[in-house]
């Protein structure tokens, strides 16, 4: 171990947690602490970045607006910017581009498309596969998200388009963050623990 470089200890970030002076906000609305026209705006400075209209349009040939908003946000920013570890890279190099579309279809049809999925806003982990970073980085990660950044109430299933653009939100998140991954997985050897 490298005993000149000083451990770095956790960042403590919650959904709600905001740093305005680097232009990093939480858009969640909450309804005792704001009134209804400060929906959309920074729960802490107030600032309206967000263009909600054309966000909740989920037009997925606007995806570089919605990422560019999404990043706006302390919790979506540190989602994108993150180290994601080994053994979420390794799964998505074992999988592919081709393989990791499955999965991320699956994933997103067993934790958020049901209307009460079950331990909704704890279901995703926060990492040990890059899927998980995704619905963080994208905002599907709980029906909570969803509903605010998606503009899709909670209590009813995701439809079809709706599981679709999510799936895709997920692999465009995927091809920034590895954008040397291969269509097809690539033998990977385990980590030994």
């Amino acid at each position: 171990m490298d005993k000149s470089k000083p451990k770095l200890e956790p960042l403590e970030i919650t959904c709600t947690s905001t740093d305005c002076a680097s232009n990093l906000h939480c858009f969640k609305f909450h309804k005792k602490k704001m009134t209804a026209d400060k929906k959309g705006a920074c729960r802490s400075c107030g600032i309206k970045l967000v263009d909600w209209n054309r966000v909740h349009k989920r037009n997925i040939k606007d995806i570089a607006y919605t990422f560019k908003s999404l990043k706006y946000e302390l919790i979506r920013h540190h989602n994108w910017h993150i180290d994601i570890d080994l053994r979420a890279m390794n799964h998505a190099r074992r999988k592919g581009k081709k393989l990791m579309r499955i999965a991320a279809e699956k994933r997103i049809r067993s934790s958020v498309a049901p209307a009460n999925p079950p331990r909704d806003g704890t279901q995703t982990p926060r990492e040990g596969n890059i899927i998980y970073y995704a619905q963080h980085g994208t905002a599907c990660c709980c029906r909570k998200c969803i509903e605010y950044w998606h503009d899709i109430p909670q209590g009813r299933e995701l439809n079809v388009d709706e599981i679709q653009y999510f799936t895709d939100l997920i692999l465009d998140y995927i091809r920034d963050r590895l954008p040397d991954l291969k269509e097809e997985g690539v033998y990977v050897p385990k980590i030994k623990s």
